[in-house]
């Protein structure tokens, strides 16, 4: 049997269909067979598994697993290496879930305690753990069951493939987790801190694999922070060797490899940014991804050309990584990367790919740029970009949506020519919608756009909006749990309440609406920056003709206004000053009777008192407010 299927995935296929399987482990199972019969039970096991996926399936369904798994605690060594190479096999296959691996905690336990038998054990069991190790609870579990001081002294092995397969165990542990990469920087071992191990396994020597992997572990420690990212070997070693893997000569899978690791230690830093963009001329080599596969006469290879043409798009959207990474807060990166030939038509281009990830890459790129003000006034403008993002978020899934609205919050900023024609396009609509998002990113972005689409626009665009929102779904944004919704919301109300027709206008109609929310805020329990925010719309209020009456009207308003020109923190009492400013302000119709009103209500009283205040601010607001009442 194990001759017939070797290297032949229909003689596997037939095997299993004959019901060679539940025999196969009935005999693997029987005390009474011989060691060496399980052992070859185990092999052909193994042998099937390495066919289709449709094989694992079957041998999953036969339970394959459990039966391993207490192989395992078999004291004869050849026969353990065949049920963990067995096992290996099955668990490297997608169809296969991580999560059997860590049903039983002896399981966990056990595998440590054979990592010490054979170089055999050692690479199988390195490879089970970082196959299965898929998010923070796999890495927690790990970790709590030493998989570090286990792992670590096999980074010395005297084994190629065993040192390769505990560099991969530590990047899938170490990925995005603190707790892990804390730990590994101080780990020695001969004398040796994990750290310089790794950046021993940079060098050009080292087979690729290995400089890239290796690369992947300094990376994510150095993310979260238990390596500086102005440590040399984050600087000198890391970043040379990431860049070098986006070279042309590299092979598509480590191009795709490096320029997604480099996007990701370089994304949260500027430094790192501005290092990376001028190393190797990787603005321009990047360029290269989207001419894949090269001219047909360089590839001899039918196969290799097939697969090239088949995961070209994993180059794409590597390069779009990168560039939104480089691009995050540098201006004369942004220039460069828009500069680099044909870069805004390839992202228009990318906006409508095929690929999700692709799509999703290429608006992240197009996010970054859009921070900048001369791109949106130039080669934002140039190429209409604002059309195909607006496509883009007719119904895409959640993670490109956040993305793509965060895009057209720059977009709509007053200085923005494609502001124009994304109102045109139904915005409006599209943003109201976002605002009654599950999703806190969507509904913050929706209300945070509408905020600068509002800015200094004009009453149709006003008034369309609050049509659009509904007083409803206002009242629901100014009570949503999250404070970034209710300020960005506070800020829109701010935005429409400018320029007096507009107040008046607004006022007029939602009037009554509006002074119930802002009373609402005003007694709920809130920090200062929502407070400023909800004191700076009354004080809009209170600039409009017709609209201070509904202040002047509202004694419970009045009450909180004087209540926070005698609060203790002195953002506030400026923000209730302007209010009563704009309302006693002489040269309006009907401005006696209103500052009689505030003098009955004490309010004069309080100026004096800050006239006398030690913050200068205060001090000037509050006198200019006494002239109103001598003038």
């Amino acid at each position: 049997m194990k001759n017939a299927v070797i290297g032949n995935n229909k003689q596997k296929a037939n095997l299993i269909v004959l019901g060679a399987v539940p025999r196969l482990l009935y005999l693997l199972q029987q005390e009474s067979s011989s060691t060496e019969l399980r052992t070859e039970c185990a092999v052909v096991l193994g042998s099937l598994a390495m066919g289709t996926e449709n094989n694992v399936k079957s041998l999953l369904d036969c339970h394959i697993i459990p039966a391993l798994l207490q192989g395992l605690l078999s004291p004869d060594l050849k026969f353990i290496e065949a049920c963990l190479r067995c096992l290996r096999t099955i668990f490297i296959s997608p169809v296969t879930p991580e999560d059997l691996l860590y049903t039983d905690s002896s399981v966990i336990s056990h595998l440590m305690g054979l990592l010490s038998r054979s170089q055999y054990t050692q690479e199988y069991i390195c490879q089970i753990f970082s196959h299965c190790c898929k998010g923070p609870d796999h890495q927690t579990i790990l970790f709590n069951y030493g998989a570090v001081q286990n792992i670590a002294h096999l980074l010395v092995s005297t084994s190629n493939k065993v040192r390769m397969q505990a560099l991969k165990c530590f990047s899938v542990l170490a990925f995005e987790n603190p707790q892990v990469s804390m730990t590994l920087v101080n780990v020695s071992v001969d004398g040796e801190l994990l750290p310089q191990i790794f950046v021993k396994m940079l060098q050009r020597d080292k087979p690729i694999e290995m400089q890239l992997t290796s690369a992947k572990c300094l990376t994510s420690m150095c993310r979260a922070g238990a390596i500086r990212t102005d440590d040399p070997c984050i600087v000198l070693k890391t970043l040379p060797c990431l860049v070098r893997m986006c070279s042309k000569d590299r092979l598509l899978e480590e191009r795709v490899e490096g320029a997604e690791t480099l996007a990701y230690l370089i994304e949260t830093d500027v430094e790192l940014q501005r290092m990376a963009s001028i190393t190797d001329h990787l603005i321009v080599m990047l360029a290269d991804y989207f001419k894949y596969p090269s001219s047909v006469s360089a590839i001899a290879d039918i196969k290799r050309l097939d697969h090239d043409l088949k995961h070209a798009h994993e180059l794409r959207q590597a390069a779009f990584k990168l560039y939104a990474s480089l691009g995050a807060n540098d201006e004369d990166i942004r220039k460069k990367i828009i500069e680099t030939e044909n870069m805004m038509d390839r992202i228009v281009n990318g906006l409508s790919e095929s690929s999700i990830k692709v799509r999703l890459a290429a608006v992240r790129c197009l996010h970054s740029l859009s921070r900048s003000v001369q791109q949106l006034r130039t080669s934002f403008q140039d190429h209409a970009v604002w059309k195909p993002l607006m496509k883009v978020l007719q119904n895409a899934p959640n993670e490109i949506l956040v993305v793509a609205s965060s895009t057209l919050c720059n977009l709509l900023l007053e200085f923005s020519p494609s502001k124009e024609p994304i109102l045109e396009s139904g915005a409006i609509e599209l943003l109201c919608s976002l605002t009654q998002s599950e999703n806190l990113a969507l509904r913050v972005n929706g209300i945070w756009a509408l905020m600068n689409m509002a800015f200094q626009a004009e009453q149709k665009i006003k008034s369309d909006i609050l049509r659009g929102l509904s007083t409803e779904q206002l009242f629901q944004l100014l009570s949503d749990s999250d404070v970034n919704v209710l300020m960005k919301t506070l800020g829109l109300l701010r935005n429409l309440l400018s320029t007096r027709p507009h107040i008046d206008h607004i006022m007029s109609t939602h009037g009554k609406q509006i002074m119930q929310a802002v009373t609402l805020i005003l007694e709920g329990e809130h920090n200062i920056e929502v407070k400023e925010q909800t004191l700076c719309i009354l004080a809009n209020i209170a600039d409009g003709t017709t609209a201070k009456e509904l202040i002047m009207t509202n004694d419970d308003i009045l009450q909180k206004i004087k209540y926070y020109m005698s609060h203790s923190n002195a953002k506030l009492q400026l923000a209730a000053m302007f209010c009563i400013s704009n309302l006693i302000w002489n040269e309006e119709e009907g401005s006696q009777e209103r500052q009689d009103k505030l003098r009955d209500m004490g309010i004069v009283d309080i100026l004096h008192k800050l006239s006398q205040s030690s913050d200068p601010n205060l001090c000037d607001k509050a006198k200019t407010a006494l002239q109103q009442y001598l003038a």
